[in-house]
C-alpha cells in the first residue's frame, strides 16, 4: 500500500523540527484552472515526524500535492527573530505523486535562511 510521509530537521540547531504546522493540499484542475483543496493539517511530533502518514490507502490518489510547512512560526516560537517580512515563512513543496502504490517520503531540512528537500525512502 502506498503512502506519503515527511519529517523535518532543524539544521540550524541540529534537532528534529518538532511542533511545525504542516498543511497538505491537493491540486484539482477544474474549468477555471487549478484549485487547491486542503486535505489535512498536522503538527510534527517530538521527532519532527507526523504520527501517521499524510496519505495512505484510498485517500492516496495520483495527483499534484503541496506541502506547506509553517517554518516562520516555528522559528519565531523558538526565539529566532527576523525582520519583517520573514526571509522564510511558509515553505511550499509541490510534488507530483504518480503511483499510489509507492511510498513517497518528502523530508525537509530547514534553517531560518535556507531549506532543502529530496525524495527519501
Amino acid at each position: 500500500m502506498g503512502r506519503l510521509t515527511t519529517h523535518v530537521l532543524n539544521t540550524a540547531e541540529g534537532v528534529p523540527g518538532a511542533g511545525i504546522t504542516l498543511e497538505l493540499y491537493l491540486e484539482s484542475p477544474d474549468e477555471a484552472g487549478a484549485r487547491r483543496q486542503l486535505i489535512k493539517t498536522v503538527i510534527t511530533n517530538d521527532d519532527g515526524r507526523c504520527d501517521s502518514p499524510l496519505l495512505e490507502g484510498e485517500a492516496f490518489q495520483k495527483g499534484t500535492y503541496e506541502l506547506h510547512f509553517l517554518a516562520g512560526d516555528y522559528f519565531e516560537a523558538r526565539g529566532v527573530s527576523s525582520a519583517a517580512p520573514r526571509f522564510l515563512d511558509r515553505i511550499v513543496l509541490r510534488v507530483g505523486l504518480a503511483d499510489p502504490d509507492q511510498h513517497y517520503h518528502v523530508p525537509l531540512l530547514v534553517s531560518p535562511y535556507s531549506y532543502s528537500t529530496y525524495r527519501g525512502s
